[in-house]
């Protein structure tokens, strides 16, 4: 599924102007989370540089949605920002600070359903898979993966963050459980919901 998609970064949030000193680019999350936790500002804006454009993409194919994925990013390294002093383990900076982003996806994306569920929803679904698809994707390939969004737009929000995560990010489903918070067991059960559902919609055709 990845390789129907664009690999070229997606628009992300406004960089600072300054730069991180040299040894602060250099250095490992482990390293740069310390010292963001003893109050460093440039370590901050390390990792904020190292991991902003992966946690763009990450979120944008979650939501769908540019513009919320704008706002979950912010509020995904906000919560990252004021939590950072009870991250026990510096080298997972990675991991945890994708936990979070998902968790903010999933609340982002069901704030938009229940909008949509009274009417109440104008925003335009401008990241969807078939509009992030390369340009060497086929007609064919298009016209799949319009069908796969329609179907995902079908599914309980939990499922269809599990499937995306399995299939688009291509996690392991112990990853999928871990990014999630759920058990594993949850995991593999949303994610075969989700692929029977999409199995049966292709099945239809619709």
């Amino acid at each position: 599924m990845s390789a129907l998609l664009m690999t070229k970064p997606l628009p992300s949030r406004e960089r600072t102007a300054a730069r991180p000193r040299r040894d602060f680019v250099d250095a490992d999350d482990a390293s740069l989370v310390l010292r963001a936790q003893g109050g460093d500002e440039w370590a901050l804006e390390a990792l904020f540089r190292r991991h902003v454009d992966g946690v763009t993409r990450l979120v944008t194919r979650l939501v769908g949605r540019t513009h919320d994925a704008d706002d979950a990013v912010q509020d995904a390294f906000a919560e990252a920002l004021r939590d950072l002093s009870k991250l026990r383990e510096p080298g997972a900076f990675g991991a945890w600070l994708h936990r979070i982003a998902v968790n903010r996806s999933r609340k982002m994306y069901r704030r938009r359903r229940l909008l949509r569920s009274f009417g109440l929803d104008r925003g335009i679904d401008d990241a969807t898979l078939s509009q992030l698809a390369s340009a060497s994707a086929s007609p064919e390939d298009l016209a799949e993966l319009a069908g796969i969004d329609r179907a995902l737009g079908r599914l309980p929000t939990e499922q269809r963050i599990a499937w995306m995560l399995r299939h688009v990010e291509e996690h392991s489903l112990p990853e999928v459980a871990a990014l999630t918070g759920c058990s594993l067991a949850t995991a593999k059960r949303r994610v075969a919901a989700a692929e029977s559902a999409l199995a049966a919609h292709a099945r239809r055709g619709t």
